[in-house]
């Protein structure tokens, strides 16, 4: 992560005194805040011996922040060219959009798909799901967004949020980040209470972000698919309702079950044994979590 970040913050506009940097460290342990101190002095480091969990950390930050907007965004991303100025010249002549998120791109170019509209309960059975092929492809077409213009500015309901930017105010209306995300769709849940507030939300592809997608939380996979499914869930509860949230915790703890039990098959017949037995222990860490907010950091709902 120690080199995602410092390309990361080589893509930025460091000696423009109008732009304030700041990274949250939260307890790395590959010498990222030894870098950023020695490397890049102009940059506010906080560095914390806890890891607070991405709404927590952005918060820490952002409230240190003095500007009148707001960029979030991840240590494997390298923003291109002039894409800040041009966010910046967007937020300025559209003063209604309280968030505006950039064409996130692959490290080949290729265009991520990061803009969306909020999720239905039935979808959200199936969405990010190795069940996904088989929803509806009206549903997955409505939530992606693909009726919209891909090379023009649209409104949204929210834009993933590798790479966003706030305008202050709507930032502060809301309260920032919910925290008791610790993981994952905290970036749905806040363009979700923007919108609520009056807010609008934009996807803008003249900008453009490259997202080294997963490389920050691909090396803990258990820990991975525990916090984004119980963040999934924590989101269902808090804007469908208890018995959404607990209908779809049971439905995803049966699936990874059922994987369980599909990995332990192969495995016994001597297929890929050592894949099939790492496989089988994340899923059983999976389920033994319960997909509950208290496990591995997530806050426990009140």
């Amino acid at each position: 992560m120690r080199e995602l970040l410092r390309a990361c913050l080589r893509s930025l506009p460091l000696d423009d005194a109008q732009t304030e940097i700041i990274v949250v460290d939260s307890a790395s342990a590959d010498g990222a805040p030894e870098m950023v101190a020695a490397e890049f002095p102009a940059v506010k480091l906080i560095a914390s011996r806890e890891n607070l969990g991405y709404s927590k950390g952005n918060n820490v930050g952002l409230k240190q922040a003095s500007g009148r907007f707001l960029l979030v965004l991840n240590p494997d991303t390298e923003v291109q060219g002039d894409a800040l100025a041009q966010m910046l010249a967007y937020m300025e002549a559209n003063p209604q959009v309280g968030v505006l998120g950039p064409q996130m791109v692959y490290a080949d170019g290729a265009p991520q798909s990061t803009r969306r509209r909020f999720p239905s309960v039935p979808l959200g059975f199936f969405e990010s799901t190795w069940l996904q092929a088989l929803a509806p492809r009206a549903w997955l077409n409505h939530f992606y967004a693909r009726d919209l213009p891909e090379d023009e500015t649209v409104a949204v309901d929210w834009v993933v949020g590798a790479a966003l930017l706030l305008r202050r105010e709507a930032y502060a209306q809301v309260g920032g980040f919910d925290e008791g995300f610790f993981m994952y769709s905290e970036e749905l849940d806040l363009c979700r209470r923007m919108k609520a507030a009056g807010w609008g939300v934009a996807h803008f592809p003249a900008a453009r972000v490259t997202h080294f997608e997963g490389r920050s939380s691909a090396q803990v996979p258990a820990a991975t698919h525990i916090r984004f499914n119980a963040s999934k869930v924590r989101y269902f509860r808090k804007w469908h309702g208890p018995l959404a949230a607990a209908s779809l915790r049971l439905w995803l703890l049966a699936q990874f079950a059922f994987q369980l039990l599909l990995e332990a098959g192969k495995a016994a017949l001597g297929h890929k044994r050592q894949l099939r037995l790492a496989r089988m222990k994340i899923y059983w860490e999976v389920l033994a979590s319960g997909l509950r907010d208290s496990f591995y950091g997530v806050k426990r709902e009140t």
